[in-house]
């Protein structure tokens, strides 16, 4: 089967474009759902000697913070990490600990830790982790470049940043929850990204021999439609695997799964949908400078 992606490439940067625009949106309007890892809070991690349900821990967290999450710990899962933006001062952790001692009979020693995470060390973890997420972008293009030529590794950029703003935009209208998982999940999200785009690519370096320069829709139409059953499968392999430990993993597996599923299909998409197209619409355009410099000589 041959796919007419040029024929629909500006129905899929119309659908991108949306997608992109009400994140930004939502950003503007709600902003990003930041968690603890970036805006600072209180950590409480207590050992209950016994199994429980969130619902029964929120009886007390909600004292103190109704927004609080909930998350097991332990080989057992009788730990109850405690999660809060608040700031709390020693005496709302001190009486939190009191509240739990008193319903499930602990003694001093149940507390495992109280970690307070500043807002500062926040704000400093959002910056390096912009840093990573720019550095790994710089090396891929300096990669692509050298391996293909500039316009490729200019393409590849585009489709990285298109991921990652899909990604962004769907955490931002879902108002899900951004912590350090998230930004683990992004990089290793564009390492899938950039390795899906150069297969296509590579495809289209290899047809270009065959097909001409200048016959750009039957190239990548043709690049794709060959390397179309790969991407799908590839990525249907890695996505079974990610959705069974999104359903089974605990809170902060699930924290690293979720961004990795949408993620991967952004990529996908963005491979097979956007990276080609645009490359082919981007030479069209350079060889037509191209041309009409050389006419003027």
């Amino acid at each position: 089967m041959k796919l007419k992606v040029m024929k629909h490439a500006k129905l899929f940067f119309i659908i991108s474009s949306i997608v992109i625009l009400i994140g930004l949106g939502f950003i503007f309007i709600k902003g990003l759902n930041y968690g603890i890892d970036f805006r600072g809070g209180t950590i409480v991690n207590i050992e209950l000697g016994r199994q429980f349900t969130t619902d029964e821990i929120r009886q007390i967290t909600d004292n103190y913070d109704k927004s609080a999450d909930i998350t097991y710990s332990g080989d057992n899962k009788t730990q109850v990490v405690i999660s809060t933006k608040e700031d709390l001062s020693d005496q709302q952790r001190k009486q939190m600990f009191e509240d739990f001692q008193e319903k499930y009979n602990l003694d001093a020693s149940a507390l495992i830790s109280i970690d307070k995470v500043s807002a500062t060390i926040g704000s400093e973890m959002a910056v390096q982790s912009m840093w990573a997420i720019i550095a790994v972008i710089i090396g891929i293009l300096i990669y692509v470049s050298i391996r293909f030529e500039f316009l490729f590794g200019f393409t590849a950029i585009v489709c990285l940043f298109h991921d990652v703003m899909i990604v962004i935009s769907v955490y931002a209208i879902a108002q899900i929850q951004v912590n350090t998982p998230f930004i683990a999940a992004v990089l290793t999200i564009l390492g899938f990204s950039i390795n899906d785009t150069i297969v296509v690519f590579d495809r289209i370096r290899e047809n270009r021999k065959k097909y001409g320069k200048h016959d750009y829709t039957t190239l990548v139409d043709d690049s794709v439609s060959q390397t179309i059953r790969r991407s799908i499968n590839t990525t249907a392999t890695v996505l079974i695997a990610i959705t069974t430990l999104y359903i089974l993993g605990v809170a902060e597996i699930r924290d690293f799964a979720l961004p990795l599923i949408i993620g991967f299909l952004g990529g996908t998409y963005s491979s097979i949908c956007i990276a080609s197209p645009l490359w082919a619409i981007l030479q069209e355009r350079s060889d037509k400078k191209r041309k009409l410099k050389t006419a003027r000589r």
